[in-house]
């Protein structure tokens, strides 16, 4: 019976007796695994994966043998078995069910590794950062898919997914390669379990409501897993009303002869007040997109050989007014982006290890009314009563990398080498990482990569009232490097990192002044120098969890006495907490606090040039949960701090939500 779906595969390993059920505890350990005939008993199995080790207990009595057929379960974006470069776990399904967490922004926001700036509320629009770089140079990718926005960062979040069948997102910067500059948010889905229909609703403040509908279907090799949600609101303040539409669907079909297929469409629409959101001048902004995405993967096991391909397609329109309901002020922006992806892997297993070639390719191309080069003639918007499509491009990029690993006694080496090709240049890029498990739990990786990314749309054609465009910029470079260490014993985990990225060419809108024009520049340089560290306790019993974490980063700019839109704006000081108990055994209590420090400056509505202030957050969720049934109760900033992700742009102070989850 097929259970899961794939996300990126590693080389195949085959049980072929074992006799216990609750086969669902390896959606989230992402390695192959086939499980022929099971007939025999045992009384734990423990799996160790990149992310996590779990165990899984079972009672002594007697069981029933039965015959299944195979299962396929496969991981995140770094290829074979063991690697030396560790993904970083951000949250799974367990935390993200108890947790005061609505949206996966939300969610996000507790890794040290990641820099979440919202406009509005509940997942609205937001930038995700990793590690000091901008959200232009972070690559998102829905199970192991890359569904990067071309246009411009600000719509890569946009995934027609919630958060309710996510089941874990990690972070992924050991990739070479392009688009990863700075790394990789990975957003994994599965079903709850194989077969199951779950509901949600939930209401609150300021007009808020939330509905969503999910659920899976397994018959024998094949399974169908879908969502669907709805989510508005009135708004905070005046100009941030929002409704949002999502609709995900996920099929799997495992062939015993042609392979494995896993396919995945979904839709968005959003509408939003966007009072300042992009200038705090026009309060009166407002955007609406539509975004689809779909992929379908193939995968075959041939011996020693894996093989594997991909093509993906997304979609995205966007109306921008400046000034809401009324284009006679300023005329609204139409953009209307596609993305058409391919890749194609192969991975050979062989006594002096695994070797990996990969290669990917990518189409982009834009038809808008403000960027682009001028077309031969004007096109009607999509969808739209009214605009006008007058400019456009195109670019064709691709990459292809040899890898290997090898693994040595305790030791894991890996190099890959390998080159972009674009319009721009033909660029080299490589990885090399060692990793060594001195002792049962504990891992100690060191790794080198250098990445690139191309500029966005945006980068090179957006001029509009207060900006300047720069159609000769070139591609971002950087090299990482990185040290981490982990461990895990029982119920406790730990983990510390140190990272210096040197990136070159970084491109960023800079002010020369507080009253000159937002220009599109390259710095010539920007080292960001970081350490993190984070651990935790996971327990069954009172206390369900405790976890503490906390990063720090700081960069050596040259960049001229310029003020900074988004580069120089990086999290100075981050630390986050989480708690949870339970008690009354069916009512459990999560706490989360955060205390934010970021650099860097902004101008206000006044004018003056404003120096980022240090703000705390506390949220908490209480739940009641028995059988079918959860209700709960969020409360999100209770202590009404008034902060900002971007300058001068207020978010809310205080949003306190209910709500009852049934799954049958």
């Amino acid at each position: 019976m097929k259970k899961h779906f794939a996300n990126e595969p590693s080389p195949c390993k085959r049980w072929r007796r074992w006799s216990r059920k609750n086969t669902g505890i390896f959606a989230s350990l992402h390695k192959q695994v086939t499980i022929g005939v099971l007939s025999c008993s045992m009384s734990i199995l423990l799996l160790t994966t990149p992310e996590d080790i779990f165990a899984q207990s079972f009672e002594t009595d007697s069981v029933k043998e039965l015959d299944i057929s195979e299962i396929t379960v496969t991981g995140n974006i770094l290829p074979p078995t063991r690697t030396a470069v560790l993904p970083i776990p951000i949250l799974d399904r367990t935390d993200a069910a108890v947790a005061p967490l609505q949206t996966i922004e939300a969610a996000l926001r507790l890794s040290p590794s990641v820099d979440v700036r919202e406009r509005g509320s509940k997942g609205v629009q937001a930038d995700i950062s990793i590690r000091g770089g901008s959200f232009d140079q972070t690559l998102i990718m829905l199970n192991g898919v890359d569904f990067t926005d071309a246009r411009t960062g600000h719509q890569s979040h946009s995934l027609p997914i919630d958060l309710d069948i996510v089941s874990g997102i990690s972070v992924e910067d050991g990739t070479a390669g392009i688009g990863a500059f700075a790394g990789a948010v990975n957003i994994r889905t599965q079903p709850l379990r194989p077969t199951y229909l779950r509901a949600e609703i939930s209401g609150g403040q300021f007009g808020y409501a939330y509905g969503n509908l999910s659920g899976a279907i397994t018959h024998k090799r094949f399974t169908l897993f879908g969502a669907g949600s709805y989510r508005a609101s009135d708004g905070y303040t005046r100009n941030t009303d929002f409704k949002n539409y999502n609709a995900f669907v996920r099929v799997g079909y495992d062939s015993r002869r042609a392979g494995y297929f896993d396919g995945q469409a979904g839709w968005q629409t959003r509408n939003f007040g966007a009072n300042g959101f992009y200038s705090l001048k026009y309060p009166d902004q407002y955007e609406a997109t539509r975004t689809f995405l779909s992929s379908i993967r193939w995968q075959k096991s041939i011996g020693r050989l894996f093989l594997e391909s991909s093509v993906s397609y997304r979609k995205n329109f966007d109306r921008f007014e400046m000034v809401r309901g009324d284009a006679s002020k300023i005329p609204f922006n139409y953009h209307n982006t596609d993305r058409i992806g391919a890749s194609l892997r192969s991975d050979y297993s062989w006594v002096w290890g695994t070797t990996s070639l990969h290669g990917d390719y990518r189409y982009d191309y834009i038809y808008s009314s403000v960027l682009g080069k001028p077309l031969h003639s004007p096109r009607k918007a999509k969808g739209e009563k009214e605009g006008l499509y007058t400019q456009g491009a195109t670019r064709h990029s691709g990459d292809i990398r040899l890898r290997h690993t090898k693994q040595i006694g305790k030791f894991d080496i890996e190099g890959s080498v390998g080159s972009v090709f674009s319009s721009y240049e033909t660029t080299p890029v490589w990885s090399l990482s060692g990793g060594y498990r001195p002792i049962d739990g504990l891992h100690i990786g060191i790794a080198a990569v250098q990445s690139m990314r191309l500029p966005t749309f945006t980068d090179l054609y957006y001029t509009a009232t207060g900006y300047i465009s720069n159609p000769n910029l070139k591609p971002e470079k950087a090299t990482t490097y990185r040290l981490r260490a982990t461990y895990q014993k029982k119920n406790w985990r730990t983990a510390a990192e140190v990272y210096y990225r040197d990136g070159r060419d970084i491109i960023d809108w800079v002010q020369k002044n507080a009253d000159s024009e937002w220009e599109s520049q390259q710095l010539t340089r920007l080292g960001t120098l970081g350490i993190e560290w984070s651990g935790g306790y996971y327990g069954n019993g009172f206390l369900q969890q405790a976890t503490l974490a906390y990063g720090y980063m700081t960069t050596d700019k040259k960049s001229g006495d310029y003020i900074s839109k988004y580069a120089l704006d990086y999290m100075r000081h981050k630390a986050t907490a989480c708690i949870g108990i339970r008690f009354l055994r069916y009512v459990t209590l999560t706490v989360t606090a955060g205390l934010y420090d970021r650099n860097g400056n902004y101008i206000a509505a006044d004018g003056r040039q404003t120096p980022y202030r240090t703000y705390a957050l506390l949220d908490a969720r209480i739940a009641w949960e028995r059988r079918h049934l959860r209700i709960y109760i969020d409360g999100n900033n209770i202590t009404a701090t008034r902060y900002c992700d971007f300058g001068g742009l207020k978010m809310p102070e205080g949003w306190f939500t209910g709500g009852l989850v049934v799954t049958y």
